[in-house]
């Protein structure tokens, strides 16, 4: 009996056994998988992020261009090599990029706290360089490729900004320019005629919003990266400076202020108007090599710009009219903005017998100054200008548009600060003729986009760029760009660029 009762329980602890690993080795059940959620609070393409109330979008684009007749993919063929028209300038220049963004949103009780970063991945062919002058008009070095290189590439960073409480605060567009930035409707990117920083400027910014489409913004923004067109020892000029578009030298001190803006702005169904106001600090360093030289104070300079659109105009739907005024006294690049060369020097051909060409000069910086006492005792006399730039978009059908734009900017050195660039053009270029720094910059395009599925376009952007000059005779001018020491005639130059894109938004 005793036998049996313990194979009994031998048995059923067995059993028991067996069990247990049977049920050991049977599949656990799986956690319920958290699914991402659709954010419709803030419009398409945003997702709440897994396990949280903050909702993110991912975008971009990838572009592909060609740029014809520049050495810019860009711009216009207005300085060196691309300005000299010379076998080191490009006939062609191409680029691939890659752009990444990301936003994010979250809902708090005191508003949306949203941050936004956007970055771009390039590679971009050779600019061209000519024997001696690489990089810049009158720099010697060697001639070497400078594009990106086999299998290298650029990385830049666009915009990186938190926004909270109405506040902007990082890398953002500058709060002076209109809401089409560069482009009223081209991709062309140096319109004058207004302000920039397509590419985004540091800022402390605080937007109010009244109701009804009306806004308006006080903004401090770094003035280093993009509003700084030169503070000028004339002085300091030299022969091959000056036909390089450079009339003296550019001696800027530390940054003291940072530029202060005023927006206020009105968006309604027919367009929008903006109004804004920018003053610039002009800080120099000292007459000579160190501080017992002295210095000229400090320059205000300020700008004042004007924005208007018109939508959905009768010649058709979608239909588009943009356009922005602007005049500068010593904050030039509010006018001839960041992305636009403020600095010309083209060659072309001249029928003046004993010429061996002719050449188109020009600087337009922020003040000018001299090297003892500044300007007649004045210190820094700060460059005047004004311009314009507009574009009319007509949409042909839903996949066809075309956009003809233009601007205009001119520049005024004054009274005395053309005095002294006069007498440095008689000295260092021996010119004999008409003497004036002041120009004109004339540009006119047209650009056609055809969209044959959502988010993919091929553009064409044909545009024609005019320095009228206002120096008339001739100079003696040295070496520069391959372009031998000889006699020039001054004359107006142009310049026409092709650019041909296909890009593909995501």
């Amino acid at each position: 009996m005793k036998m049996v009762k313990s194979l009994i329980l031998g048995s059923a602890a067995g059993l028991i056994a067996v069990s247990g690993a049977q049920a050991a080795d049977l599949p656990v059940k799986a956690k319920a998988v958290e699914y991402v959620k659709i954010c419709s609070l803030y419009g398409a393409g945003f997702y709440y992020i897994p396990g949280t109330d903050t909702c993110i979008k991912l975008g971009g684009y990838l572009r592909v261009e060609t740029a014809i007749g520049t050495n810019g993919v860009y711009g216009a063929a207005t300085g060196n090599p691309a300005g000299a028209h010379t076998r080191y300038s490009n006939y062609t220049i191409s680029r691939s990029r890659e752009d990444f963004n990301i936003d994010t949103r979250t809902a708090t009780e005191y508003g949306v706290v949203r941050t936004y970063f956007d970055a771009t991945f390039s590679w971009t062919g050779a600019t061209g360089a000519a024997p001696g002058f690489t990089g810049s008009n009158t720099t010697p070095a060697s001639s070497t490729y400078s594009g990106d290189g086999v299998a290298a590439g650029t990385l830049g960073m666009y915009y990186a900004f938190i926004q909270f409480a109405g506040f902007t605060m990082g890398k953002a567009v500058s709060q002076f320019s209109a809401p089409w930035v560069n482009y009223p409707g081209n991709n062309f990117d140096q319109l004058v005629g207004g302000g920039g920083s397509v590419t985004g400027v540091n800022q402390f910014t605080y937007t109010a919003q009244f109701g009804n489409g009306v806004s308006a913004a006080l903004s401090a923004q770094d003035q280093t990266a993009y509003t700084q067109a030169g503070v000028l020892n004339l002085t300091g000029a030299t022969a091959a400076g000056m036909i390089g578009g450079v009339n003296g030298l550019n001696n800027y001190g530390g940054t003291r202020s940072p530029d202060l803006i005023g927006m206020i702005r009105v968006d309604q169904a027919w367009g929008l108007f903006q109004a804004s106001v920018a003053f610039h600090d002009n800080h120099t360093g000292y007459y000579g090599s160190n501080e017992t030289t002295g210095h000229p104070n400090d320059k205000w300079g300020f700008a004042v710009a004007g924005a208007l659109s018109i939508k959905n105009i009768p010649t058709g739907a979608g239909d588009t009219i943009n356009m922005q005024a602007v005049y500068t006294d010593g904050a030039t690049r509010y006018n001839i903005q960041d992305l636009s060369p403020n600095s010309y020097s083209i060659y072309g051909s001249t029928g003046l017998v004993g010429a061996y060409g002719s050449i188109g000069f020009a600087n337009a910086p922020d003040t000018v100054y001299t090297g003892t006492s500044g300007l007649n005792g004045s210190g820094q006399e700060t460059i005047k200008t004004w311009g314009f730039r507009g574009a009319y978009t007509h949409n042909w059908d839903p996949y066809w548009n075309t956009a003809i734009y233009g601007a205009y900017a001119h520049v005024d050195y004054g009274t005395n600060g053309t005095a002294v660039v006069c007498a440095n053009a008689a000295v260092l270029l021996g010119l004999v003729g008409t003497c004036n720094p002041d120009f004109n910059v004339s540009q006119l395009g047209l650009i056609t986009r055809w969209t044959p599925v959502k988010g993919l376009t091929f553009s064409g952007d044909l545009t024609w760029v005019n320095l009228d000059q206002k120096y008339s005779g001739t100079i003696v001018a040295p070496l520069n760009a391959a372009k031998p020491a000889a006699v020039y005639e001054l004359k107006d130059q142009n310049s026409v660029t092709l650019l041909l894109r296909a890009q593909r938004n995501w």
